[in-house]
């Protein structure tokens, strides 16, 4: 059975503020919840710390080159 922490007056205020904000936040971001190998997760991180690129901009960046990818191909039908 899981027991819930003491309640204090940080953690009212904590969940009245997620509950407050739930949906806003929900409607303006967004989580993959995916699972990878912890090999390449440990790989992919040493990378981006190394360059100092976020995960955001790795999304990002990998999502533009299949889209361009994408269109290539279309041109190439």
């Amino acid at each position: 059975m899981v027991t819930r922490k003491e309640d204090t007056p940080q953690r009212k205020a904590n969940r009245r503020y997620e509950e407050k904000n739930k949906e806003k936040r929900r409607a303006t971001c967004g989580n993959f919840q995916t699972m990878i190998p912890r090999e390449l997760l440990e790989e992919i991180n040493g990378y981006l710390k190394e360059n100092k690129i976020t995960k955001v901009e790795l999304i990002q960046a990998g999502y533009d080159a299949l889209r361009s990818r994408a269109e290539t191909d279309k041109k190439e039908d």
